[in-house]
C-alpha cells in the first residue's frame, strides 16, 4: 500500500511539474501586430543567420542571436519584457523560446518570419549599397 501511495505521489508531482512549464505558442499575424503595437513592452529575439535575415527580411528592431549561443548570452536579454522568439518558420524559435521560458523570462510565442510574410505581414528587406566605382575601374573605400 505504502509503494502505491509513494507512486501515485511521484506522478502527481512529476505531471504537474509538466503543466507549470509554459509551452511556445504559435504566434499569428494579428497577434505579432497587436504586440508590435506597444514596441516599449516587446523584445523580438531573432535567431536566424544574419544571410538569413537579408535574403528574407526582418523587424525594425530586434535581437539577433544565434541559436547555439543564446543560452551564453542571457545576461544581455532584459526580463521586463515580452519576448517573440523569430526564425524563418519555427524550428529554432521553439527551442529559444524554451530555454527563455526554462530560465524565467516571460514568453508571448513564436513567429515564422516566412509564415508571417505569407500571412500578409510586412518585413523589412534591407538593401547593401553597391560600392561605388571611380573613374579609373577600381572601387572607392
Amino acid at each position: 500500500m505504502k509503494t502505491i501511495l509513494v507512486a501515485t505521489l511521484l506522478i502527481l508531482v512529476s505531471a504537474s511539474a509538466g503543466f507549470s512549464q509554459q509551452t511556445p505558442k504559435a504566434l499569428t499575424r494579428a497577434e505579432f501586430d497587436r504586440l508590435l503595437d506597444r514596441p516599449e513592452k516587446l523584445l523580438i529575439v531573432d535567431v536566424r543567420r544574419l544571410d538569413e535575415i537579408s535574403a528574407v527580411g526582418g523587424f525594425p528592431v530586434y535581437l539577433n542571436v544565434q541559436i547555439d549561443d543564446l543560452e551564453k548570452e542571457l545576461a544581455w536579454i532584459p526580463k521586463d519584457r515580452v519576448i517573440v522568439t523569430v526564425s524563418n518558420h519555427g524550428s529554432r524559435n521553439n527551442k529559444a523560446a524554451e530555454l527563455l521560458i526554462s530560465k524565467g523570462f516571460t514568453v508571448a510565442g513564436t513567429l515564422g518570419a516566412q509564415t508571417y510574410e505569407e500571412e500578409g505581414g510586412h518585413l523589412l528587406k534591407i538593401v547593401a549599397p553597391k560600392p561605388s566605382v571611380s573613374s579609373n575601374g577600381g572601387s572607392k573605400k
